[in-house]
Formats: C-alpha cells, structure tokens, sequence
C-alpha cells in the first residue's frame, strides 16, 4: 500500500488509480482455495479458485465466480454442472498447476462424480453441482451450483493468504 507507515490504516476509494491497494486490502482475507472441474469440448477441464462459499442449507446451494478474462471461462460459464473440490494442505501444486493449465497433471487419472463430473482424487471435500443461475459479477461471473452430491473427509485445508499458501490445523 502507499501510505506513509506500513501500520498506519490508508482509506482510499476503489478505482482504476486504486486497483493495486484495492487487491491488497481484499488479500488481508484469508480463503481457504478450490479447484472447480467440468467437461469441456475436448475433455476434462480445470480451474484454480478461491471465490468459493456456500449460499444455502435448503437448497443445497454453493457458489464460485471465475474471471471473464481466464481461457477456460467460456467452458464453466456454459458448463451444466461442475464439481468443486476443496484442497488438502498437501494439495498446493496441485493447486499452481491448475492456475496455469486447464489439463491434469502428468500421470493423474480423472474420476467419475454424479452424472460423469470429471472429479479429483484426495480433495479434503467435493461438491458435485448442476448450475442454477449466473449473475453478472464485473470482471467476473458469480455462479450458483445446487449440490447433487458432496464427499468429505477429514484434514487440514490449503489457505490462501496474501499471495501466499499455507495450512491451518484446528
């Protein structure tokens, strides 16, 4: 941030002068990070993300936002269902590896979730959703998945804070 004492809280209101403090305010958040999975034209596909939270009990309702500018956009934006896998602390190249490529990584074999969902293996929680609605998010779109399916176990999370990765263990 550009304020005089690194300790010293700076206001500023959010714009196009302010998108450099604007993202380092929102990254004070700490999210735990996801990777969401669907069928593409030509095969399996995925996606890092963080923008990931539950909406409701009844329905079961989740949602994730990806960026309009990401290459793979155009396949979740018209996906009708996605499977979102919460990563294990363990999981964070896993995680680096699909910010960069939409393909598994080398030696990795895709699962079966509900109604075929490409899904990944040893995720700590996995959301199997039918897309219900889509509203426009800016520079992202906001996507609303009904859980048809979900498996957990137990384990500590992969956190994303600051631009960095890490665990919490309770």
């Amino acid at each position: 941030m550009t304020g005089p004492d690194p300790e010293t809280p700076l206001g500023f209101t959010p714009g196009p002068e302010t998108v450099h403090d604007f993202r380092h305010a929102l990254g004070r958040f700490a999210t735990g990070v996801t990777v969401v999975t669907a069928q593409g034209a030509k095969g399996p596909v995925g996606i890092t993300a963080n923008s990931f939270a539950s909406v409701s009990l009844d329905p079961p309702l989740v949602l994730w936002s990806p960026a309009r500018a990401s290459r793979r956009f155009e396949v979740f934006a018209g996906a009708a269902g996605y499977a979102i896998h919460i990563l294990d602390a363990e999981q964070a190249d896993l995680c680096r590896h699909f910010v960069r490529h939409g393909h598994a990584p080398e030696g990795m074999v895709w699962g079966k979730g509900e109604g075929g969902l490409p899904v990944l293996p040893d995720c700590l929680a996995r959301f199997d959703c039918r897309a219900e609605a889509a509203h426009d998010g800016g520079d992202h779109l906001i996507l609303v998945g009904r859980v048809t399916r979900a498996v957990v176990r137990e384990g500590a999370p992969l956190v994303f804070l600051g631009g960095h990765y890490g665990s919490f263990r309770a």
